[in-house]
């Protein structure tokens, strides 16, 4: 690293870039810097992972109650993200109160006391809660920190030979890395930060055995660049370990991936969904990435998979272990499912083992003792979360664990003699699981962190979940009329959120709108015609891509057909019934399939019509197939029964956004009811005098707004109606001819 580099002076990289512009930071002022430094190290996640890691920076400001001088530490508040945090993420504390809390601290039995102090450290009226990693950063001698978790560091980190290899990358990269032990993140490591560092003077770095890694600098820029310079070397220290050990990794190679696992997967996944949500839903995602499939298949993935993982940013998402399932794909997937049955009763009998072993009096419920990583041989990696961000990264902290695991392997040079490193003196090296030269957390430490009352707290801070959370919606129409107003609704409720129609472009730009409500990654759009099963299975095969199955199904599509004669053919007959009749049933019979297979209660919601009961001229065929699709409603609730449940609503006609009112139907309608109207007024606003005639003739007086229709929709696939199935809700505005006879 380099004590002297410049703002300008861009670093010699072989793995990262240099991202440092000094043209944007001249006049930026020491907390912007900061925010600055955060975001480029956060933007890469082979620097750190979502989440993970933190900055700090010592900084002079102004005392607002007398105008003096004081020095404040700036530090990563609780559960923030380096690449995206701002500057009022960062929780700031006078530091001389900080260094003084050591004069209160009685020992390591009694450092979540500490915790407590912190706020009343706080400089300013902040309300950024500061992490657990504070005292970390306030006990360091230096300026500016960065502590990040990147793979190379922590296999390194997670060795049984990590000591010995640190100081061989110290002596091959002109570093003066020092190592400790293992620590859980508190008040006690901050003081073995602050002694390990002043016992060796002239470091420039610390190796936290099966954590991560410090580093710092005296500028903003120069600790920067001493944190990717050293990541850089770190990286290209294990890359030629892992080049010397070859194919041999992992014990080679016992399994092949298939070249079938992406239809595998789908096949499975809202199968093994269902599995993993007894308790609560979840949302899942897969990955059939090279490190993936080389784990997976590796001869000794069981054995480290089991072992669980090291780093404690790791832990906190992929829990103690992933469930592993050897599976020799010539046994076919209905043996698949047996050994995922089977493996998820093992996993949670093991999950309550684990917990009553290490529980005291204290110790907050058990959680859900599913796991949230599945690995298939073979397949690849399935991951679950409690939303669709959640499930993906996820599964990228567990990729940075087999990045972690590869390392370690790597860096191995025969059987080490004595305890390993991670563990203290004072401790049990007993504890500490060794394979393939990977140290994994013990499973003492692993409850402490995760059922920590430090993290128990912030669970509990987390806003409550809405109504839909949790939950998968396929809204086929959804790009128009009712099905838009279904989609955008049910992502206000907290839905993930599949907006399927014949015009795809409609759809997507749907899928956007939607976006824009819940967040990015809560909605995706599919084309998908309905009167064909492959159509409706390549639909049904997006969603679970996205999300891992379904849980709710909405149809708004519908035909009316219309001529400019108001004769219907044969042909136009044939067709309505195909669309508004038939094609529902393709739809429930297709996606039945996997509502069955994924086990969880599941709704289905179709749309009829008030003129299922309301026969009228000029209609007849519209007319007869919402008829029978009222009936279809009916049947389907008998066929899906007890875990589906099928109901409808029965709207008279909703006008507003409809495509079934383009232009000309509306104009010839008006015309047929003899109404006034300017032809230079827009599709909308005839539409909306249209809407209002229809009105008139009804109880309310209302106008049928899709939206109106989507609330209906939403409440009979919701956690409200339990209990409702086989129903027709009229949204009719008080139609007395469809009044119920």
């Amino acid at each position: 690293m380099s004590a002297t580099v410049t703002v300008d002076q861009k670093l010699k990289l072989k793995y990262l870039e240099d991202g440092w512009n000094g043209a944007e930071t001249a006049q930026m002022d020491e907390p912007e810097l900061l925010r600055y430094r955060s975001n480029l190290l956060g933007s890469d996640l082979r620097i750190t992972n979502f989440g993970g890691g933190n900055t700090s920076s010592k900084i002079m400001m102004s005392v607002p109650l007398d105008g003096k001088a004081r020095q404040v530490l700036w530090v990563k508040g609780s559960g923030g993200d380096l690449g995206s945090i701002k500057r009022s993420g960062f929780a700031t504390l006078y530091l001389d109160n900080l260094l003084a809390l050591e004069a209160l601290y009685r020992g390591v039995e009694f450092e979540d006391e500490m915790v407590d102090y912190y706020p009343l450290c706080t400089f300013g009226v902040n309300p950024v809660a500061s992490s657990i990693d504070t005292a970390l950063h306030g006990y360091l001698p230096f300026p500016h920190v960065d502590h990040l978790h990147p793979d190379c560091a922590i296999a390194l980190a997670a060795s049984a030979n990590g000591k010995e290899k640190m100081e061989e990358f110290n002596r091959t990269y002109g570093h003066k890395l020092v190592w400790l032990p293992w620590q859980r993140p508190g008040f006690e490591l901050a003081m073995m930060l602050k002694h390990g560092v002043a016992s060796e003077p002239g470091c420039d770095g610390v190796i936290l055995g099966g954590h991560g890694l410090f580093t710092w600098g005296n500028t903003q820029r120069e600790c920067y660049a001493n944190t990717i310079a050293v990541i850089d070397q770190m990286t290209d220290f294990i890359e030629k370990h892992i080049a010397m050990k070859g194919e041999s990794i992992f014990g080679g190679q016992r399994r092949q991936s298939l070249d079938s696992r992406r239809d595998v997967a789908m096949e499975i996944l809202p199968f093994l969904r269902g599995r993993v949500s007894q308790q609560k839903r979840l949302i899942g995602s897969y990955s059939d990435l090279p490190e993936v499939l080389e784990f997976v298949n590796s001869a000794d993935a069981a054995k480290l998979a089991y072992l669980g993982t090291s780093c404690p940013d790791h832990f906190i998402r992929t829990k103690i272990r992933p469930l592993f399932v050897d599976w020799d794909a010539a046994t076919g997937i209905d043996s698949l499912k047996q050994q995922i049955e089977s493996g998820l009763t093992q996993y949670r009998a093991d999950y309550a083992a684990y917990y009553n072993a290490h529980r005291d009096a204290e110790s907050p419920a058990m959680r859900d003792p599913n796991p949230t990583m599945v690995l298939i041989s073979g397949a690849g990696m399935f991951s679950f979360g409690k939303n669709k961000a959640e499930s993906r990264i996820t599964g990228e902290f567990y990729v940075n664990a087999i990045h972690v695991m590869k390392g370690a392997a790597a860096l191995e040079e025969g059987k080490i003699a004595g305890p390993v490193p991670q563990s203290k003196p004072s401790g049990s090296a007993n504890d500490f699981k060794v394979e393939d030269n990977y140290v994994a957390l013990p499973a003492s430490e692993a409850f402490r962190i995760e059922y920590w009352k430090l993290e128990e707290a912030k669970i509990r801070r987390q806003p409550p979940e809405k109504e839909l959370s949790r939950q998968v919606v396929l809204v086929v129409g959804g790009g128009s009329g009712i099905g838009r107003e279904v989609a955008l609704l049910a992502a206000e409720r907290g839905a993930h959120v599949v907006v399927a129609d014949r015009d795809q472009a409609a759809a997507q730009k749907v899928a956007e709108e939607t976006n824009a409500i819940s967040g990015k990654e809560t909605a995706v759009a599919a084309a998908v015609d309905i009167r064909s099963r492959d159509s409706i299975r390549a639909a049904m095969r997006e969603t679970v891509a996205s999300f891992g199955g379904i849980d709710i199904l909405v149809n708004t599509a519908a035909l009316f057909p219309t001529s400019p004669d108001g004769v219907i053919s044969e042909a136009q007959w044939a067709l309505t019934l195909e669309v508004n009749v038939t094609a529902n049933y393709l739809l429930v019979e297709e996606i039945g399939k996997l509502l069955r297979d994924q086990n969880l209660a599941s709704c289905v919601v179709l749309t009829s019509s008030a003129n299922a009961v309301v026969p009228k001229k000029g209609s007849e065929a519209y007319d007869v197939s919402k008829a029978a699709l009222s009936h279809l409603v009916r049947e389907l609730a008998v066929s899906q029964a007890p875990l589906v449940r099928v109901n409808g609503i029965s709207p008279a006609t909703v006008v507003k956004g409809s495509t079934m009112f383009p232009r000309d139907r509306v104009i010839a309608s008006l015309k047929k009811y003899e109404i006034p109207f300017d032809a230079n007024l827009s599709d909308e606003e005839l539409r909306m005098i249209l809407a209002k005639f229809y009105a008139k003739r009804t109880l309310t007086h209302q106008p049928i707004d899709p939206r109106i229709c989507a609330e209906s929709i939403l409440f009979l696939a919701g956690p409200k109606a339990p209990c409702t199935t086989g129903h027709m809700i009229p949204v009719d505005g008080g139609l007395t001819d469809a009044f119920l006879r």
